[in-house]
């Protein structure tokens, strides 16, 4: 199982040696649990030979670790590992010494104060720029062991976060400002060690007198303090470092309101109908017009009354004006700042005058709704109790209005007192009072008029009580 080791400072009972150490991290449980002191970076001192690791005799001291490796490097630490040697000696092993040197120096500088029983350790504090070799060598009672060297040095560099721009989701489309507002625009942005940041305007340099900039460590920020309309354009953002970049694209549209139309002028007047015709305004504010209002107003009271809004034809017709008036129209031009500062107005009256109506009178015709009787609901078959009263109904249609003929089995029954008629919008009825099985028979009802007759019947039975 591999260890690692950070080496410990000295504390105050023991004794510094003479050369500087650097501080490194024991990561193993190998590691020595000590107080430690200020950590503090290796120290070069003159360039001079590299003097020799002491060497016991070769059977005594154990054989150079294997593979020595770096396993990380950060802007500020490094980390390297290694196997135990193959030989280690007759007195066995007592630890690691892992040593650095600067480059460009000639003194070895061990980075633990003693042997530790690791095979990784870091070591920390360090700073960016810095450029240094590293060995490590086995030891026992009886001396170090040959040092195994890593073949390249060890650079330091701070770590490049590469840059990034977040464009707030509101600038993501065309940004409009009216004339004369202030424009402040905040961009966050990414990037370790701090990117260069610029800014252009449709591909050129900002002006500066217009347009001021401040940068930050994580976002730059673009003030205008009042936009014109020569400020639209597309401002690009470049947040570089080294060789990486990125960019950002922000619309800015500056507008106002439009001109009214150039003129209008009345095209034609008929019955209570006018029409208009305009022209479009020779500047529309820099952005796109949403439509034209027209107004009418009469002469007499001279009070302006919406007709259209939002219209975007430049031809119009004004209906439902009101006869022997007259009236006067204005067009507006309007988009998103809203309408025009002043109308375009007629330069002459529109009268609505009276017309001769003369009417047409269309010869009436007299129908002729004169019609033979027919029965539109027969007499229906019935069944009564002897005593009690009943009632035969049928309804008929006929013009002029018929006689009607009342019959039991074909013999008129008109003037008997036992029966009793009566009609009622065209429905008959034939009231038979306190029948006896005697009444029973076949009631007829006869419908005459000078155009014709016709008749229904039906079956009356009255069943005897016990």
């Amino acid at each position: 199982m591999t260890a690692t080791s950070q080496a410990p400072d000295y504390g105050p009972e023991e004794a510094a040696p003479e050369v500087p150490k650097v501080p490194a991290e024991p990561s193993g449980p190998g590691a020595p649990l000590e107080p430690t002191g200020e950590e503090q970076a290796p120290v070069a001192a003159p360039e001079a030979p590299v003097p020799a690791a002491p060497q016991a005799p070769d059977q005594d001291v154990p054989s150079a670790p294997l593979k020595l490796t770096i396993e990380d490097v950060s802007d500020s630490s490094v980390t390297v590992s290694w196997e135990p040697p193959e030989s280690l000696g007759t007195q066995g092993l007592q630890g690691y010494v892992l040593e650095l040197r600067k480059e460009g120096a000639s003194e070895w500088v061990p980075v633990n104060a003693r042997p530790m029983m690791v095979t990784q350790q870091t070591v920390r504090n360090l700073a960016p720029g810095d450029k240094f070799f590293l060995r490590v060598a086995a030891t026992n009672p009886a001396g170090a062991g040959p040092p195994a060297t890593l073949d390249q040095p060890v650079h330091i560099r701070e770590i490049i976060e590469p840059p990034r721009i977040r464009v707030p989701r509101h600038l993501r489309q065309t940004y409009l400002r009216q004339v004369g507002e202030m424009v402040n625009l905040q961009i966050p942005f990414q990037g370790n060690p701090k990117p260069q940041v610029s800014w252009t305007h449709n591909g050129l340099a900002l002006d500066g007198k217009r347009v001021s900039v401040r940068n930050g460590d994580q976002d730059s920020i673009l003030f205008i303090r009042s936009a014109q309309r020569e400020d639209s354009g597309c401002y690009e953002l470049t947040v570089r470092l080294e060789t990486l970049e990125a960019r950002a694209a922000i619309n800015i549209l500056v507008i106002e309101k439009p001109n009214p139309p150039s003129s209008v002028r009345l095209v034609d007047v008929w019955g209570c109908n006018v029409a208009l015709e305009w022209t479009p305004p020779q500047d529309t504010g820099n952005t796109e017009l949403l439509g034209y209002t027209v107004q009418k107003a009469d002469k007499k009271t001279q009070q302006w009354f919406t007709v259209l809004e939002r219209y975007h034809p430049t031809t119009c017709t004004v209906s439902d004006l009101i006869v022997g008036n007259s009236y006067s129209f204005r067009v507006f031009s309007e988009n998103v700042c809203g309408l025009s500062d002043s109308p375009a107005i007629t330069k002459e009256l529109a009268h609505i005058r009276k017309t001769d109506i003369v009417a047409k009178l269309k010869e009436f015709v007299e129908r002729d709704f004169s019609e033979a009787p027919s029965f539109t609901q027969p007499l229906a078959d019935h069944t009564t109790t002897s005593g009690y009263s009943t009632q035969l109904s049928c309804s008929v249609r006929a013009s002029p209005k018929p006689k009607i003929i009342w019959m039991k089995n074909n013999m008129n029954i008109l003037g008997n007192p036992k029966y009793r008629t009566f009609s009622e919008q065209g429905v008959y009825t034939l009231e038979i009072r306190k029948p006896s099985p005697f009444d029973s028979g076949v009631y007829t009802c006869k419908a005459v008029n000078m155009l014709g007759e016709a008749s229904v019947d039906c079956r009356l039975e009255v069943k005897a009580t016990h």
